[in-house]
């Protein structure tokens, strides 16, 4: 039977000796978790020779000898002679130290399991009878995809009394949960507190334990309840208490989220903050909707824009002459508007218009119409936000047809 220990070698010396792939996959590891590793072999591979050129890797270009093991904590015999490795380990276990044998474990007194990093916790997979390698990577593969998306509560449970807090701004997408990114969903699966608003997987917050705090500042078009300073001012609070906090958003946090603003606000206050990049919906909810923002020989550039107010004389030109695809995030309210600079900058009545609700989720709706009717057609539709508006040639049913546009 194999007894799973956790072994802190960090400033501690290990011998590795062997030069070859297994050896420097070996010492590569023992690197990364802060071993001071002696590399004893005269001749090395090329995986090895990068692992060398670190300054926490002494390594002497000579056969090894059994006193390398003297004054060593771990042992690692990968010399691909079975006799020289298993005279290491004999060594080293009358020393009373660990050892494993990379060509008969039966000869160490230790195995290297198959490792995943995962929100501060580390979990190693070994089998417990003859080594079986291909099947402990195999289980550990999966366990690593189970730890990067299953709803866990990975929160930390004991905490130091000079813990620090920390934000996370994450971008959980248009809509639909499977479109937040595994680093964002590992975040919510670490946070104390999340902050939240009416966009974005909200359906994700179920998921999470009830001792888990959730925060609601949606904003609704002309209805800021929470206003933005209030929301930075909860950002600070909540991890100047040691607290992780979540700060989750729709679409991506630095496009039209006013994600900079709360990184500078949390700077500032001197709370550690990281930016968990998310698929915007500008890009996504045509994608949704089977409309390509650029396609060969009908346009090769996008605009985007927000459409709280008139859109720049820039933006209108752009799509106006057709030189690129016009996406308007947020502009349901003033549709209108924007036809009508739309048109006065010399935009064709017959240019197509496609307004996209609730992109992604089971609600998603495309409503289609040229320039000159989009107004009535959406309002005829009762087109309601969150939607995105593209104005160009894609958006064209008829482009796609032949793939079977989804809509």
């Amino acid at each position: 039977m194999t007894t799973l220990i956790g072994v802190d070698l960090v400033g501690r010396s290990v011998l590795v000796a062997g030069g070859g792939p297994v050896a420097a996959t070996k010492a590569a590891a023992l690197v990364a978790d802060g071993a001071l590793v002696h590399v004893v072999t005269p001749i090395v591979c090329e995986a090895m020779l990068d692992v060398v050129d670190d300054s926490a890797v002494t390594w002497s270009q000579r056969e090894v000898a059994l006193a390398d093991v003297d004054g060593t904590w771990f042992v690692v015999a990968a010399t691909a002679d079975s006799s020289v490795d298993r005279g290491l380990c004999e060594r080293a276990t009358a020393a009373r130290v660990f050892s494993v044998c990379a060509g008969a474990s039966e000869h160490g007194t230790a195995r290297n399991p198959a490792v995943t990093d995962h929100a501060g916790v580390r979990v190693g997979v070994v089998s417990t009878g003859r080594p079986d390698p291909a099947r402990v990577v195999a289980v550990r593969n999966a366990l690593a995809v189970h730890l990067e998306t299953a709803d866990l509560d990975l929160r930390a449970r004991r905490r130091q009394s000079a813990t620090k807090g920390r934000v996370v701004l994450v971008g959980g997408g248009p809509g639909a949960m499977d479109l937040i990114t595994v680093r964002g969903r590992r975040a919510l699966a670490e946070a104390d507190v999340v902050v939240t608003d009416r966009l974005g997987p909200i359906e994700l917050l179920r998921n999470l334990p009830v001792s888990v705090e959730i925060i609601d500042v949606g904003k609704t078009a002309g209805h800021h309840p929470v206003t933005q300073s209030e929301i930075n001012r909860i950002l600070v609070e909540q991890a100047q208490l040691g607290r992780t906090v979540v700060r989750l958003k729709g679409g991506d946090p630095f496009l039209y989220g006013r994600g900079g603003e709360e990184v500078l606000a949390c700077r500032e206050a001197g709370v550690a903050v990281e930016v968990v990049p998310g698929v915007s919906s500008a890009l996504s909810a045509p994608g949704a909707a089977g409309i390509p923002l650029t396609h060969r020989g009908t346009v090769g550039a996008v605009h985007i824009v927000h459409g709280h107010e008139r859109i720049d004389t820039h933006a209108l030109s752009s799509a106006a002459t057709e030189a690129a695809t016009l996406v308007v995030l947020m502009g349901v309210r003033l549709l209108a508007d924007h036809v009508r600079d739309l048109v006065a900058h010399g935009a064709p009545a017959d240019l197509p218009v496609a307004v996209i609700e609730d992109a992604t989720t089971a609600r998603q709706r495309v409503t289609t119409a040229a320039l000159s009717e989009i107004v009535r057609v959406a309002a005829d539709a009762e087109v309601r936000a969150p939607a995105v508006i593209v104005v160009g040639r894609v958006a064209d049913p008829a482009l796609l047809a032949p793939l079977g546009r989804a809509g």
